[in-house]
């Protein structure tokens, strides 16, 4: 199990020591789980940017029709963590949208984003 555990890190790390684009020419990558939670939902955001001079911040948005929460971080171009991760604890039920911008000298490098469904909890329903 250990020597299972040393393998994914080392692996993790390599992934995230490379330089380059991510995924075809993407300079960003966005994954947020779980898809689907019963409420109060905790909801993790990772981005993965590829190690870029041009790297100057990084904007999350998280919102629903009853909801909305915002982080920025800024980030040293080439210098800055390739990974960077939200937690989202407590969220009520409804439909989210989260949004992430990579932001450059020159404005908006990456934008995308990705659906979180949060369901009422059969303790909330009564």
């Amino acid at each position: 199990m250990r020597k299972l555990a040393m393998l994914a890190a080392a692996v993790f790390t390599c992934v995230l020591a490379g330089a380059g684009t991510l995924d075809g020419g993407q300079p960003m990558s966005l994954m947020v789980s779980p898809a689907m939670a019963p409420e109060p939902a905790f909801v993790r955001v990772r981005v993965l940017m590829e190690a870029n001079d041009d790297n100057r911040s990084l904007e999350i948005v998280a919102q629903s029709a009853a909801f909305y929460r915002s982080s920025r971080i800024d980030l040293n171009g080439r210098n800055a963590p390739r990974l960077a991760v939200f937690e989202y604890p407590s969220l009520p039920h409804g439909l989210y949208e989260v949004s992430a911008v990579l932001v450059g000298t020159g404005g908006r490098r990456a934008i995308d984003s990705r659906l979180v469904r949060v369901v009422p909890s059969a303790a909330s329903e009564r």
